[in-house]
């Protein structure tokens, strides 16, 4: 399924060409029926050849109703736009306009209206003047009468190319449905409607509603019971009859887990002038109340009245409630620092300006982060590319150029300990939310030893012949650790092993089995030119060992987090391995 929004000026027909379209009468309330002009948002449905089924949200024209037209555009990837031809520009077909701008929709058709009244040309010419400064800029454009239905098969064929060129929506994304209605019906219950852009829902799927999980217990869609609908549709969800107040035509149902709520966020502004300091923020099909700090040259700090899912890259308007101004609304960041020093408004424009939507980019400005939080925020996966690559420990990634500022500093901390210091000390020390993350810290000249980071001292001088031993067996063909009998042959015993392991001189991975340090590196290095996932028979081959050797080292690097064990035995490297492994 498509949908479409309509906008333009009150008056003007926009619900008259939805009616020939669909033939369904979009203004069903009394009072619309008598003033000749909508008040609530209109929904009516048609096929189209090549495209399918395409449902319309008419919304009001009138400058009185700006709030629920701005309701009906928010969700919307596509409109068409509406403009008379037998009246000149007026001022809601420009609010409009700017709010469509203002929310960057790009695909849409430009349909002038009334050609059996008036000349076409000059209200064209106006309209297509108007739209080339916006993101509407180039959009088809048709002349119609919506009375005698003169260029409606144009208008159907406009519509067929618009929407064949619109991006397919993710079915596997998360859902995020701003409702744009509430209603009660006798023997289902709390019924809420609203526009799906991505992501699938199907009856029984749990939804979470500002903090209150909802059951969706039916599905319906252009007024069609449905077992699932993939975004993008118009959907109506049964929610049965048990449902808060909370969950109005004002809430947002998301799946659960998948979305960071946020009531601080920074953004991009667009607009002629500054926002006043308490404005509206329309998103999705809801607004909130705000407090806006600006922080300078087109950028400023929103702080909502409430929190909602925000992410990074969403689009959103300000308006002002005491006018009729608009601003269009860029997310960057749904999580931003405390501003609290002299000058961190400045030095906060100058981050904002880097961040590209990646989570490298994001990663760089906070140090360190979930990867699944980074995730919820809308920060797109591109680890791979990322150079310094981030190091990475689970969930926990930390940037490059933080880790070594951080291992200085944990060096000091160490020098200035007698005994030492724990994992925990030293990330309550360095300011890092995980103890984990301090393994990270690329620190060659520590060492942990009884759960303590110590300094590095040269191997006992009892153990340096077994050292040199190691060295001269292992360097040649590294993943072929020696055997019992050859340890013993050497005068090898654990104990010697265990005594270099502590020092950082060997790697042993169990028993009587060590490699040299550092062969982790390019372990990892052979397991990447493997088809993913892969089989300790592969890994074994590729790593040119025995049995004996790859099933401990692979344990090993599953429980450094660089490789994930799938349940059928085999494994995959993680996009995010570490750079290097303990």
């Amino acid at each position: 399924m498509h949908v479409v929004a309509t906008a333009g000026h009150v008056d003007h027909g926009k619900s008259t060409l939805v009616k020939a379209l669909t033939g369904q009468e979009p203004d069903r309330l009394a009072e619309e029926k008598r003033r000749g002009l909508s008040i609530r948002l209109g929904y009516c449905w048609t096929r189209l050849d090549r495209v399918g089924d395409v449902a319309f949200v008419d919304v009001p024209g009138h400058e009185r109703f700006l709030a629920t037209t701005l309701s009906g555009l928010g969700p919307v990837p596509a409109v068409m736009f509406v403009v008379a031809a037998d009246d000149p520009w007026m001022p809601q077909a420009a609010e409009h306009l700017a709010a469509l701008d203002a929310l960057d929709v790009r695909h849409g058709v430009l349909v002038v209206t009334r050609a059996d009244l008036a000349d076409p040309a000059p209200a064209l010419a106006a309209a297509r003047a108007q739209l080339a400064r916006t993101s509407l800029a180039g959009a088809r454009a048709v002349t119609v009468s919506g009375w005698t239905g003169a260029g409606l098969d144009d208008l159907r064929g406009a519509l067929t190319d618009m929407l064949g060129a619109l991006p397919a929506p993710d079915p596997d994304a998360p859902v995020r449905l701003w409702a744009d209605r509430r209603f009660h019906v006798h023997g289902t219950g709390t019924v809420v409607t609203g526009t799906l852009p991505a992501g699938t829902i199907r009856a029984g799927d749990r939804l979470d509603a500002g903090g209150t999980r909802v059951r969706v217990r039916h599905v319906e869609s252009l007024g069609r019971r449905v077992e699932e609908a993939r975004g993008t549709a118009r959907v109506a969800l049964d929610l049965g009859g048990r449902v808060p107040e909370s969950v109005g035509h004002d809430s947002v149902l998301v799946t659960p887990g998948a979305f960071w709520p946020t009531s601080r966020l920074d953004v991009r502004l667009r607009g002629d002038d500054d926002p006043p300091e308490r404005p509206l923020l329309h998103v999705g099909a809801l607004a909130a109340a705000v407090h806006l700090r600006p922080l300078g040259e087109g950028y400023a700090r929103l702080t909502l009245d409430r929190p909602l899912p925000l992410r990074h890259d969403d689009r959103a308007v300000l308006r002002d409630p005491g006018g009729r101004r608009l601003w269009g609304v860029q997310v960057l960041d749904p999580d931003p620092p405390e501003l609290r020093r002299r000058g961190s408004a400045r030095r906060r424009v100058e981050e904002l300006a880097t961040l590209d939507g990646g989570m490298a980019a994001v990663l760089r400005l906070r140090g360190q982060a979930r990867r699944s939080v980074l995730a919820r925020q809308g920060f797109g996966d591109a680890l791979d590319a990322a150079r310094p690559r981030p190091l990475a420990t689970g969930d926990w990634l930390l940037a490059a150029d933080r880790a070594v500022v951080l291992a200085d500093r944990l060096g000091d901390l160490v020098t200035r300990a007698a005994d030492g210091v724990t994992p925990a000390a030293a990330a309550a020390a360095l300011g890092l939310p995980d103890p984990a993350l301090v393994a990270l810290l690329p620190t060659p000249a520590l060492r942990h030893v009884d759960g303590r980071i110590v300094a590095r001292t040269a191997p006992d001088p009892v153990d340096e012949p077994a050292l040199t031993t190691l060295r001269s067996l292992l360097e040649p063909a590294p993943f072929t650790a020696p055997d019992a009998a050859t340890l013993q042959e050497h005068g090898i015993d654990d104990g010697t092993l265990v005594r270099l392991a502590r020092e950082g001189l060997v790697l042993r991975l169990a028993p009587g089995i060590v490699l040299l340090p550092g062969v982790v590196d390019d372990a990892l290095a052979r397991l990447a030119g493997l088809p993913q996932p892969f089989t300790a028979s592969e890994a074994r081959a590729a790593l040119g060992t025995s049995r004996r050797v790859v099933l401990p080292l692979l344990a090993h690097l599953d429980r450094s987090g660089a490789t994930v064990r799938l349940p059928d035995d085999r494994r995959r490297l993680r996009t995010e391995a570490p750079m290097r492994a303990h």
